[in-house]
């Protein structure tokens, strides 16, 4: 088994700088009116996630994006801590998520406008959050076509991209909802390179993720894993046979620490994608998706 382990790590060696585009130290998914400080060990997290963080520095990983929205579990100063102690660049974000029909939503967020919640997020921008750096904007939004709450979130993103020059990156529950965001960012004047769609690789006609590319948008597989090896590899080679490899990002939306579940839940790492899938893949392509399109999208 350590043979076969240390043949795997070969694969992707040191020198090779990868980022992870959507992970997750911790999400509590007990809704936004339940939210409440401590809910979890804080410590308890840190010595759960830091080997798994650890692991990813030793193969190549040079940064993580946390996409754990507010009110989903952000903890801006656990990060930074792990991010210390694993010599590891994480990144947190602004934003709501309106998804799973908008229970991870506070009350404030139903009765404000966007330009009220955009102010919000500005804010936070300016200030940081606990001390830390907004570095993108995150927010999720449901099934297409869009509820009129998910395109104020929408509306919300796009404004405070506008004052902040961040990258929105969209958690979208299928290709419908992603053309309609489309639409509204192309209607907007933001540059549509300023949006991602997450978890593209849930619509399976990719004719609609070629759409998004050729648009200017970012079309992110993510949940990447061994069930669905084979339908990343086949989306991937997709993208790049139309001549769209740069308007494709990676991930793998793992982690994590499941607040309030028995056992935290499977903290299953983010290794997975650096040690078999990459494998699969051109090792011409590793460099565009691991490292230049995630810094065209999100910035250096």
């Amino acid at each position: 088994m350590l043979r076969r382990q240390l043949l795997m790590a070969l694969l992707v060696p040191p020198r090779e700088k990868i980022i992870l585009v959507h992970e997750h130290v911790l999400v509590d998914f007990v809704g936004a009116d339940a939210i409440v400080p401590g809910r979890y060990d804080a410590d308890e997290v840190f010595r759960l996630a830091l080997p798994k963080l650890r692991e990813i520095r030793t193969l190549g990983c040079r940064r993580l994006l946390d996409c754990t929205p507010n009110y989903l579990g952000r903890d801006p100063k656990l990060l930074k801590r792990l991010a210390r102690a694993a010599d590891l660049d994480i990144w947190t974000n602004t934003g709501l998520y309106g998804a799973r029909e908008f229970i991870y939503l506070p009350a404030y967020a139903k009765a404000e406008t966007p330009e009220q919640l955009a102010r919000r997020w500005i804010a936070e921008w300016r200030d940081g959050v606990d001390g830390e750096r907004v570095r993108f904007i995150k927010i999720g939004v449901n099934r297409g076509p869009l509820h009129p709450l998910d395109r104020k979130l929408v509306a919300a993103a796009i404004l405070t991209s506008k004052a902040t020059g961040l990258t929105m990156a969209v958690h979208t529950g299928d290709g419908r909802a992603a053309l309609d965001q489309l639409e509204m960012v192309q209607a907007s004047g933001l540059a549509t390179n300023k949006w991602v769609w997450v978890h593209a690789q849930n619509e399976k006609d990719l004719t609609v993720h070629e759409r998004v590319a050729r648009a200017g948008g970012w079309v992110e597989f993510d949940g990447i894993n061994r069930a669905g090896a084979e339908w990343h590899r086949q989306a991937v080679g997709y993208m790049a046979d139309r001549g769209l490899l740069r308007r494709v990002l990676l991930s793998q939306d793992s982690g994590w620490y499941h607040v309030g579940e028995p056992g935290r839940g499977k903290f299953d790492g983010y290794a997975y994608i650096l040690k078999e899938f990459l494998p699969l893949l051109d090792r011409e392509w590793r460099d565009q998706l691991m490292w230049l399109n995630p810094r065209a999208a999100f910035g250096a």
